[in-house]
């Protein structure tokens, strides 16, 4: 029987997860759940499970810190998480299993049978330090470079309001009215923008800064505060509500 461990500030995340375990976990037990990591730390040292369903999303101490804290790290880790953004990507890079919320039954299943087949090959062991650091945010810089035709302009985050994808090129949108336009694709300026910007579109990028209103009837979309209507995508609702809300 595989024991596992179950850790989420939300109690009723535990509940749905603890009972689709029961239901389709058949060699899998749940021998305690906790909503408070620090007494998780010292129930995964003291009952040292097989496996550890890890909320990653959590105020008092997140996941990341809490697996720094631990003393017995021999077990297969899967993540729990509301946020499917570039932490996933981090997850698959390092072979860590993950679920995503609202968990479905079929993913618990292949996640289930993974940690069966792999009992004890794939838990964290010494590596969790160097997975810690993978995962430990970039310092984003304060500033962006522009590379424009025979010079290179340099403008603070804070001033852009949004960027706009136009083919191989992105339109950067300042304050002041002012526009930019670059040869280089949405995703990788994306990849060089603050925590402050979110991927509301697949050809938008928006300094949630500059959100004044968020349109859900007649479609979604964003009004900024320069006036701009930016449209949302379905996908990106949810996260987005629980971006701003927090």
């Amino acid at each position: 029987m595989i024991k596992a461990i179950i850790v989420d500030d939300e109690l009723n995340a535990i509940k749905n997860l603890k009972w689709e375990i029961e239901n389709f976990g058949k060699d899998i037990e749940v021998c305690d759940t906790f909503t408070n990591p620090v007494e998780a730390i010292s129930a995964i040292n003291y009952l040292k499970p097989d496996c550890v369903f890890l909320d990653i999303e959590m105020p008092e101490m997140d996941g990341f810190q809490l697996l720094s804290q631990l003393s017995f790290k021999d077990f297969d880790l899967i993540i729990t998480t509301a946020y499917d953004n570039y932490a996933i990507k981090a997850f698959k890079a390092h072979a860590i299993d993950y679920l995503l919320k609202p968990i479905d039954s079929d993913d618990l299943l292949e996640t289930i049978s993974r940690v069966r087949e792999n009992q004890k090959q794939n838990s964290l062991g010494e590596d969790v330090k160097k997975i810690i650091e993978s995962f430990k945010p970039i310092e984003n810089p304060k500033r962006l470079a522009l590379p424009l035709i025979g010079k290179t302009i340099y403008v603070n985050m804070e001033d852009i309001i949004y960027c706009k994808s136009d083919g191989n090129y992105t339109e950067i949108h300042l304050v002041n009215d002012e526009k930019q336009m670059l040869s280089k694709k949405l995703k990788e300026i994306e990849e060089q923008t603050s925590v402050s910007f979110f991927r509301v579109h697949n050809s938008y990028l928006v300094n949630i800064n500059f959100i004044k209103e968020f349109v859900k009837n007649e479609g979604l979309y964003l009004v900024l505060q320069n006036g701009s209507s930016i449209p949302v995508s379905r996908s990106k609702k949810a996260e987005l509500l629980q971006l701003l809300n927090s």
